[in-house]
């Protein structure tokens, strides 16, 4: 404290400047907050948006129905924009609507000093907020639009064109960019050649490794009919292109019989692939016993007593800016097998917590030899299934990492000194 004190006893300058100046009010910007998250971005914000109350004003505008009332005098706020009622010909997640409810939210945030957006479905409302209220607009790149081909499968052609096009608005005016990862980040640079690189900063994505920890309880497996003395073999995540849940059910044929496989997969982004996906669950099941399928969202207790218990826990994504679910597996003292694509590596330590998959793309985002991806999964899951002493080291290895380099408080902290940056050199709002 000593710098904060004139000699005669009373604050510096600058201290009582400090002191008085109100708290900064952060706009967080998202399509999901619980309790409708179903992916890592929705995670992202969730954990983020309680870290950062803890020291600044934080209103969260989010997609959906009315969320619970906030306590009066809480500095976190939660604000949701109802989606609008789809047209009879209309697709249900059309860009247009998206777009409507992006136009709804910037109204709404006259008040804040910062907007921060999460994904193309609020990049275009940070922009908007940006040129109408004179903010700083940060925008955290979970993933990037031009590298996910198949969501025109999900939104159509003309939607995907949408969603580009609100990536790259906010991408072209942001004040600062978050990539989740040095992949991330180079991925980009690459695809947005005009983007100052100055104007990117890393910040990983984090965990509470306080909630997702072991947990020795067996009652949601045994009534999932899972036998938690035989070894599990799992994954979580939603049904899409972009997890690669195929390439794992077609490894299935290849992984040990004594293996139980665990799919605990959410509601497929579009009906092609979920019709695709359940006729190849079909067809692994006529070859092997020990599936289980489990076709809806879990809550997270369910899901962290299933990782807790798991011998191997698989991500065979063909696109991974980071993938928080690797995270809360080794989290969980899960072993990991994962594709060596986009920022996973910097998670997964091969070897170590770990064992990667090597990965090449075709154009498309797909596997150039998708049989022989398969068996590479099949391969190195079955060298833990055939270990599994190993198999415990990486998942003790694995917990270690997340404690070390992977928490909420340093993410929020790395988060908050560039915010504080940019309002400091944002002009005086008139």
């Amino acid at each position: 404290m000593a710098g904060h004190y004139a000699r005669d006893g009373s604050l510096t300058i600058n201290e009582r400047e400090r002191i008085c100046a109100p708290v900064m009010r952060v706009g967080l910007l998202t399509r999901e907050y619980p309790p409708e998250v179903y992916g890592g971005a929705g995670v992202h914000v969730e954990y983020l948006s309680r870290e950062l109350a803890r020291q600044v004003e934080v209103e969260v505008r989010c997609f959906g129905a009315p969320r619970p009332p906030t306590p009066p005098g809480a500095r976190l706020r939660v604000r949701a924009i109802p989606i609008p009622a789809p047209d009879p010909a209309g697709q249900p997640e059309s860009a247009l609507r998206v777009l409507s409810v992006d136009l709804a939210m910037a109204a709404t945030l006259e008040s804040v000093d910062l907007v921060h957006s999460h994904t193309w479905y609020t990049n275009f409302a940070g922009h908007l907020a940006k040129l109408l209220y004179g903010v700083p607009h940060v925008m955290t790149s979970h993933s990037l639009e031009p590298l996910r081909p198949w969501k025109a499968e999900q939104l159509g052609a003309g939607g995907y064109e949408i969603s580009k096009f609100c990536e790259r608005s906010g991408i072209d005016s942001a004040d600062a960019v978050i990539a989740v990862s040095g992949a991330m980040r180079a991925d980009l640079l690459a695809t947005y050649p005009q983007l100052d690189p100055a104007r990117v900063a890393v910040i990983h994505n984090g965990i509470d490794a306080d909630q997702y920890r072991p947990d020795p309880g067996t009652d949601v497996l045994e009534r999932w009919g899972v036998d938690p003395r035989h070894p599990i073999v799992s994954f979580v995540g939603r049904i899409t292109r972009q997890k690669g849940i195929v390439h794992l059910v077609e490894a299935g044929r290849f992984i040990a019989p004594e293996a139980q496989l665990v799919f605990l997969a959410g509601s497929p982004d579009e009906p092609g692939i979920g019709r695709e996906t359940a006729e190849r669950i079909e067809r692994l099941r006529r070859e092997r016993a020990g599936i289980v399928w489990i076709d809806r969202m879990a809550a997270r207790t369910e899901v962290i007593q299933l990782l807790s218990h798991s011998t191997v826990f698989v991500c065979p994504s063909v696109y991974e800016p980071l993938g928080i679910v690797n995270l809360e597996a080794m989290a969980c003292g899960a072993a990991v097998v994962a594709s060596a694509v986009g920022g996973i590596p910097e998670v997964v330590e091969d070897g170590v917590t770990g064992l990667l998959v090597p990965f090449e793309p075709r154009a498309d985002g797909e596997p150039t030899d998708a049989d022989g991806f398969a068996r590479d999964l099949a391969e190195r899951v079955n060298a833990l299934l055939a270990d599994p002493s190993r198999a415990e080291r990486f998942g003790a290895a694995g917990r270690a990492r997340v404690l070390d380099r992977f928490t909420w408080p340093a993410v929020a902290g790395r988060t908050l000194e560039l915010y504080r940056r940019l309002v400091a050199e944002a002009p005086l709002r008139t």
